[in-house]
C-alpha cells in the first residue's frame, strides 16, 4: 500500500456526549404531523431521536466496521476505505462506490459476499477484492480543499486504485453520485476499467423530442410526474447548500429528519409506512453525515448544474460494457432500453421485482448475485 496508513474508527468520548445533549435538547416543530404527506413523520422521528440518544449503540457499530481492513490516504485530501481482499488466487478487484444520502454503511452486508462467495453458497471462481471508499467528505474521507464534479472525484478514485492500491486494472459499481462517477472512471480510463455495473442511470442525452421513441415519451411523462414532488431537495442542495447546511450541522434532529425521509421515499414501501431499514442501520449511516458534517457531500449538486458533468461528453454514448440493475423504487424511475442506450453500451439488464435507491442495503442478495454475475464474463 503506497501512500496510506491503516485506520480504525474510533469516536471521541466527547463526540458522543455533545451528540447526545444537541439530542437531549431537541426542539421540535408544531404542529406536529404523523404521516409522511409533508416530510418525515413526527412520531417515526421521535422514536428514531430517542432511540438514538438513549439506546443506540456506536461503539457497538464501531467494531462492526473495524472487522474490516481500513485505510486513510496520506497526501493531499485524505480518502478513507475499507479493503476486503478476496478468496481463492486471483480475485477481481472490486471498486464500489455509494452516493447521497448514503456512505459505506451501504455495503456493509455485501463486502464479505462478494470477497468470499464460497462461504455464502457461491463459487470461490467468483470472488472479489473489494474496495469501498467513503467519497470525499464523506464519513472519514476528509473535505475537499473545492468544489468536485463527478469526474473530479472520479480522477482521484483511479488515483487509489492504482497509485495507492496498486491495480492496473478493476471493475467498477456505483450508484446515485457514485453511478456519475464510475462511468467518468471508465471513459476517462479505459485502459484501467474494462467493464461497469451501475443501480442508476445518472446521465442524460441530449435529444429532440421528436427523436423520442413512444417508450421514452412515455417514461419521461412518468418520472416528471413523479420527479415534482421528489427533487426539491437537489434544487436546495444544488443553489443553497451552505444555507442549509447551517441547520444540518447545528441540529442532528435536522439532519436526521432531512436524510431518513430520503432512505423512506426512495426505497419499497411498507405496511407501517417507515423505511425497510433496521435503525442501527439507518443511525450508522446517519453518524458518517453527522461526525464531518453533511456540507461537503452537497457540492456535486451544485457542480453537476454549473459544469454538466453528467452529460455525454461528446454527444455519443460511452463505450465501456455497461450492467444495470434497476429498481423499481428508485428517485429515477428505470427507463426504458432505448433511452440507455442514448448513454450507455449495455450489455446486461436486470429490473429488481422490489428495492430502491439503496440497493445493495435494502436487497443485498440480489445486488450480489447480480454482480457476480455481470462481471464474470469480463474476468480473465
Amino acid at each position: 500500500m503506497k501512500n496510506a496508513e491503516p485506520f480504525e474508527v474510533h469516536v471521541s468520548d466527547e463526540t458522543l456526549s455533545d451528540l447526545h445533549d444537541r439530542l437531549e435538547r431537541s426542539r421540535w416543530p408544531m404542529p406536529e404531523e404523523s404521516d409522511w404527506q409533508h416530510g418525515t413523520s413526527a412520531d417515526y422521528l421521535r422514536g428514531i431521536v430517542s432511540y438514538w440518544r438513549d439506546g443506540y449503540d456506536w461503539r457497538a457499530q464501531e467494531q462492526q466496521i473495524n472487522r474490516f481492513s481500513q485505510w486513510r490516504t496520506t497526501t493531499g485530501d485524505r480518502l478513507h476505505f475499507l479493503m476486503e481482499p478476496g478468496s481463492g488466487s486471483n480475485p477481481a478487484p472490486l471498486l464500489i462506490c455509494h452516493g447521497w444520502p448514503g456512505s459505506i454503511t451501504e455495503f456493509l452486508d455485501v463486502v464479505e459476499p462478494l470477497a468470499h462467495p464460497e462461504r455464502f453458497g457461491g463459487s470461490e471462481a467468483d470472488a472479489f477484492t473489494v474496495v469501498a471508499p467513503h467519497l470525499p467528505g464523506y464519513g472519514f474521507s476528509d473535505a475537499p480543499s473545492q468544489h468536485l464534479t463527478h469526474r473530479d472525484i472520479a480522477a482521484r478514485l483511479h488515483t487509489l486504485m492504482s497509485d495507492v492500491v496498486g491495480f492496473d486494472s478493476y471493475f467498477v459499481q456505483g450508484g446515485d453520485v457514485g453511478s456519475g462517477v464510475v462511468t467518468w472512471l471508465a471513459h476517462d480510463h479505459p485502459e484501467s476499467v474494462p467493464a461497469v455495473h451501475i443501480n442508476t442511470v445518472s446521465f442524460a442525452p441530449e435529444v429532440a423530442a421528436d427523436q423520442l421513441a413512444e417508450e421514452e415519451v412515455a417514461w419521461l411523462a412518468d418520472y416528471e410526474k413523479w420527479r415534482h414532488g421528489e427533487s426539491a431537495y437537489k434544487e436546495i442542495q444544488g443553489t443553497r447548500p451552505l444555507s442549509l447546511a447551517y441547520a444540518l450541522t447545528d441540529s442532528p434532529l435536522g439532519l436526521a429528519a432531512w436524510v431518513l425521509d430520503k432512505f423512506k421515499a426512495w426505497s419499497t414501501p411498507t405496511e407501517d409506512g417507515r423505511p425497510p431499514f433496521s435503525r442501527d442501520r439507518l443511525l450508522t449511516n446517519l453518524m458518517m453525515h453527522w461526525l464531518p458534517g453533511p456540507y461537503a457531500p452537497m457540492w456535486t449538486y451544485g457542480a453537476a448544474r454549473n459544469h454538466r458533468s453528467l452529460r455525454l461528453p461528446d454527444g455519443t454514448p460511452f463505450s465501456t460494457p455497461t450492467g444495470l440493475f434497476l429498481c423499481p423504487y428508485d428517485i429515477r424511475l428505470p427507463p426504458p432500453d432505448a433511452w440507455i442506450r442514448r448513454i450507455h453500451n449495455m450489455v446486461h439488464r436486470t429490473d429488481a421485482k422490489s428495492g430502491g435507491h439503496f440497493a445493495a442495503m435494502e436487497i443485498p442478495d440480489e445486488f450480489v448475485t447480480d454482480v457476480r454475475e455481470f462481471f464474470r464474463p469480463f474476468r480473465t
